[in-house]
């Protein structure tokens, strides 16, 4: 300790440890100095402000209690002090906090933090099982040194797929082969590094689940990761993989990327085979990648797309006014301002067209609809015989799918071959440019209401390239409060490579 110690300060101190060891939430947001300019930091990122930082509090369980193993005090005149404990936690290993508190009217309170803590060999949240590698890919190809992290949807030999759900886990089988997607990027080169988390089922876009947790999104500190594809979103953004494999259904593939920063395309339906794969709604199930680069993201499309179905497209780009209207206010101007910003450097060489599609509400209530049917056709038998096992926002997805009879079915599919006919027109083979997602990531302590608020309005956005078996790209470039946020890419079926070709401009003008 430097100068006299801080009346109170190690009392403060004290009381701040049984908090943390109680996960007492109010205590503890009490213990920080409130305002914008509170920070906390760990290795998962920089909490700004103390209402992010209750908020990371209150969306965590808790912590693994321990003991304080040494403590140095550095007194800063007689209003702040530095605190660094060195704490040993009961589960092993150690640990470093190093805290600046204040004296503030309420008495001794952080004003900033930085926890370093003994980092887990694998996070469960992000993977299920690793290896060194799982899967070694051939020597030589064009994704030599690549690691791939697989989502819990694909067989891959030696392993039972487990969908998110330990029950459903138990009872597989491991599979004797890979699947097709998996075996082309070990074909390739590439070497599968661990199976990663998936949101149950991949039938949610949040990236939560109940029995693995939350991974972490390493852009938004506090914030969902995106799902279904959360654990290979995270392993790729946090840099413990290079290329995740997923699927994309109504969004799995792109709102993680737009959440985190990344790279991610979901493929033309049926462009890439899915055999090996755990079905959600076959009618819309399509396989695809995450990667931090778009070469690295046109390199692995490569491996799996036929190059001799694979299409030309012109560079005509559209803008649908109900599709952006659907995203909050902030996301709709940080869409302008990039189209604006492209349209002013040359990237976009042609007027961007406005058009109209039907009114999303109904498009989107077709795509639910039938999605809904074939969720309960693929895994209702299952569901119904393991009664308790499903978290409850997926719980609920089920139920609602388990309540549409074969008349109302029959009546969506119309419409939704009605509807891929009008957005064929309304295309006319041109690009449609919308943000990736409705809003940035959401925080982990939103509501449930607010999170199903933000998924409603995402799918309305998300849903017309599966009604259409269109490739989509979501590509970094947006900001939004700090946060990353996607500007994605629709285009006609099997343009997917020249898609990304165009999303590789745009992102140079957006980088500019």
């Amino acid at each position: 300790m430097t100068g006299e110690l801080p009346d109170g300060l190690l009392a403060a101190f004290e009381a701040y440890e049984d908090a943390l060891a109680a996960n007492d939430h109010e205590a503890l947001a009490g213990f920080f100095v409130p305002g914008p300019h509170t920070l906390r930091g760990d290795a998962t990122g920089l909490l700004v402000g103390s209402e992010a930082i209750a908020g990371f509090r209150a969306s965590r369980p808790g912590v693994v209690r321990r003991g304080i193993r040494s403590l140095h005090v550095r007194a800063i005149g007689t209003e702040h002090a530095l605190i660094v404990a060195e704490n040993a936690p009961v589960a092993g290993g150690a640990g470093v906090v190093t805290q600046l508190w204040s004296r503030t009217a309420a008495g001794w309170q952080i004003e900033a933090a930085q926890v370093a803590a003994s980092a887990p060999a694998v996070d469960p949240s992000i993977w299920r099982v690793v290896g060194t590698p799982l899967l070694a890919g051939a020597s030589g190809g064009a994704l030599s040194g690549v690691r791939v992290a697989v989502k819990d949807l694909f067989e891959v030999a030696g392993f039972a797929v487990g969908a998110g759900n330990p029950d459903y886990l138990r009872s597989g089988t491991a599979a004797t082969e890979s699947a097709p997607a998996v075996t082309a990027l070990l074909g390739a080169g590439a070497s599968v590094i661990g199976i990663a988390q998936t949101d149950e089922f991949a039938y949610s876009i949040a990236g939560t689940n109940v029995h693995s947790g939350t991974p972490p999104n390493p852009r938004v500190p506090g914030g969902l990761p995106g799902g279904s594809s959360s654990g290979p979103a995270a392993a790729v953004a946090l840099g413990q993989a290079d290329l995740g494999l997923a699927t994309d259904t109504a969004g799995s593939i792109r709102v993680p990327a737009s959440y985190q920063g990344l790279w991610g395309l979901r493929t033309s339906h049926g462009s890439v085979s899915l055999g090996g794969v755990l079905p959600l709604a076959p009618s819309f199930d399509t396989v695809g990648w995450l990667a931090r680069t778009s070469g690295l993201l046109v390199s692995a499309a490569a491996t799996s797309l036929d190059p001799e179905r694979q299409l030309p497209v012109a560079a005509r780009f559209v803008v649908c006014g109900q599709l952006v209207f659907a995203a909050e206010e902030d996301v709709q101007a940080a869409f302008v301002e990039a189209i604006d910003r492209l349209e002013r450097g040359g990237y976009l060489p042609e007027p961007v067209d406005i058009i109209t599609i039907d009114p999303l509400a109904d498009l989107f209530e077709t795509f639910r609809t039938v999605q809904a049917a074939e969720a309960w056709r693929s895994h209702g038998d299952w569901v119904d015989a393991h009664p308790g096992t499903l978290g409850p926002d997926v719980r609920s997805r089920f139920a609602f799918a388990s309540l549409i009879d074969a008349d109302e079915e029959a009546g969506h599919r119309g419409d939704l071959a009605e509807a891929r006919d009008r957005l064929d027109a309304a295309l006319d083979g041109r690009i449609l440019l919308l943000p990736a997602a409705s809003s940035t990531a959401p925080a982990r302590s939103a509501s449930g209401a607010q999170i199903e608020r933000v998924r409603a309005a995402t799918l309305s956005m998300t849903c017309l390239a599966g009604i259409g078996g269109y490739p989509s790209v979501s590509m970094p470039g947006l900001v939004v409060g700090g946060a990353p946020l996607g500007l994605s890419l629709v285009g006609p079926r099997y343009s997917d490579l020249a898609l990304l070709d165009l999303a590789a401009g745009l992102a140079e003008g957006l980088e500019g």
